[in-house]
């Protein structure tokens, strides 16, 4: 259950981004309706998503692979429900996404994949443990400008994740969505 009120005030900002939430996704999103009763922290995340949306230096599967990693380990069930849907969407594997929680053990990922995978949950760890060959094997496979802008995705999920798990937010039913049409 979440920890905040799901109804925000009304305000124009809200009213509209709410609209273009129900359009986009076909309902409303509790995130922002968390982030609804603080405009300035609402204007501002919105800015920065749409900024980040048009980041291109990271290949969309990994970077999706990234995100999703983050946060499983973090364990918000929130963006893993989302991040399914929006993923798969996107054309990301399915399968890709539905072994995150056994990938050591999974013969879905490509050695590339694996070191994000790895990267990701080292990154996500309190304190962080990425290790220096891993980072360096990174930097040299995807290059600098990726390399940077999936440590930046890396660290945006951390945040969205552990945002979100604070507040309470739960799965909205965004995966069930996905489900039917794989099936």
């Amino acid at each position: 259950m979440a920890r905040i009120s799901l109804t925000p005030p009304r305000t124009l900002l809200f009213r509209a981004v709410e609209w273009y939430a129900k359009r986009t996704y076909g309902m409303g999103l509790d995130p922002v309706r968390a982030a609804g009763h603080n405009g300035r922290v609402l204007r501002t995340t919105l800015r920065f998503e749409l900024a980040v949306g048009r980041w291109n230096a990271l290949d969309p599967t990994l970077k999706a692979l990234a995100v999703m990693a983050s946060a499983a380990e973090i364990g918000c069930s929130w963006c893993m429900d989302f991040g399914y849907w929006e993923s798969t969407r996107h054309g990301v594997d399915p399968r890709k996404l539905r072994d995150l929680p056994v990938w050591r053990d999974s013969d879905a990922y490509t050695a590339r994949e694996r070191d994000v995978l790895e990267y990701s949950e080292a990154m996500t760890a309190t304190p962080p443990a990425v290790e220096d060959d891993l980072a360096e094997r990174l930097r040299k496979e995807l290059g600098e400008a990726a390399f940077v802008e999936l440590t930046a995705m890396v660290a945006l999920e951390n945040m969205r994740s552990r945002t979100n798990a604070a507040l309470g937010l739960t799965s909205q039913g965004f995966k069930d969505r996905c489900e039917l049409r794989h099936r």
